[in-house]
């Protein structure tokens, strides 16, 4: 289902010309751009032309200038989807303001919706006998081609110039061909409309990946302010790049100086052990004893009894405290 598909599905590469002549047989409209329909009223047409009957026209404005004018026709698509039960979230606030990339993807979305629904067929639909309910339907249904607007406009405002060409030609008296191309500027202007087009769209797209990135720097922010980690040296760290105001190759090398100074402390601080080297001499040292008083014990036991009588009297000449007689 279209309600469904994500942002890597074929329905986001289909191009804004086929985009445009969708929508302009459809709803039988002659608009030129896709931003063109930010008002939101398009939209609402064609969810009444796949769902006859569902879409309250008469609340919908084509005529729509002012943005709270064009949020009433996005409310309007909004209880919309919500009786059909689709989960689709809307970007009004971006909608509203004409931005490129936002009403392209809106309306491939739209695209892919309703050719999934009846494949895509529309039955006896008479698109302009329902919008003449709309406020600014009938305006909208005879309102020409902004391109074809822009040409005119534009090739009125270079209608003087052949009079200045004249002049110039009564000026230069004599020289050949004095007379310039006066229509060459004006067949350039739609090839002017296509890059500022594809400039917007490149705008958009670098605004959208600017806030990605910046949404990942505010979390990991709010991480580093937890209680429990806001005192670590690495939280520290961390926030001293984030709160750098330039781009300042020493801020890295403070970050990880704390991050190694407390690393350092920690060595320090930690019990000191035995090197390998002197727990085994002493381990031997206290064998060399224990062998000693075995052997001692030993050579007693194994002795002759006149050797024992000796060491007895031994004992007995030197005074010992053991002996008491």
């Amino acid at each position: 289902m279209a309600t469904n598909i994500g942002m890597m599905d074929s329905a986001y590469f289909v191009g804004r010309s086929e985009i445009l002549a969708w929508i302009n047989s459809t709803l039988q409209l002659n608009l030129s751009k896709v931003e063109e329909a930010c008002s939101g009223a398009v939209h609402c047409q064609l969810m009444d032309a796949v769902h006859p009957g569902i879409v309250p026209m008469h609340k919908v404005n084509f005529d729509a200038k002012n943005e709270y004018e064009m949020i009433q026709n996005y409310k309007v698509l909004q209880d919309v989807l919500n009786k059909l039960k689709i989960t689709k979230h809307i970007e009004v606030s971006k909608l509203v303001k004409g931005r490129p990339l936002d009403n392209l993807e809106l309306m491939q979305w739209m695209k892919r919706y309703c050719d999934a629904i009846n494949g895509g067929a529309l039955h006896s639909y008479n698109a302009l006998e329902r919008r003449e309910t709309c406020k600014g339907g009938k305006e909208a249904s005879k309102r020409p081609a902004s391109s074809q607007s822009s040409v005119r406009s534009s090739t009125a405002l270079l209608k003087p110039q052949p009079a200045q060409n004249g002049r110039r030609k009564d000026a230069l008296v004599g020289s050949a061909n004095p007379t310039p191309k006066a229509t060459k500027p004006a067949y350039t202007v739609p090839a002017y409309d296509e890059q500022v087009t594809e400039l917007k769209l490149l705008v958009d797209s670098l605004e959208k990946e600017r806030d990605f990135y910046f949404a990942k720097l505010r979390d990991i922010e709010v991480m580093c302010q937890r209680v429990e980690v806001e005192n670590l040296p690495i939280a520290r760290a961390i926030q001293k790049i984030l709160y750098a105001a330039d781009d300042n190759p020493s801020v890295i090398a403070e970050a990880q100086a704390m991050i190694s100074l407390h690393s350092k402390e920690n060595n320090f601080l930690s019990p000191i052990e035995e090197a390998p080297e002197e727990r085994h001499s002493y381990e031997g040292q206290k064998r060399k004893v224990i062998v000693n008083y075995d052997v001692d014990a030993a050579s007693v036991s194994m002795s002759s009894p006149r050797r024992r009588l000796s060491d007895v009297s031994d004992v007995h000449c030197s005074g010992s405290p053991l002996m008491t007689y």
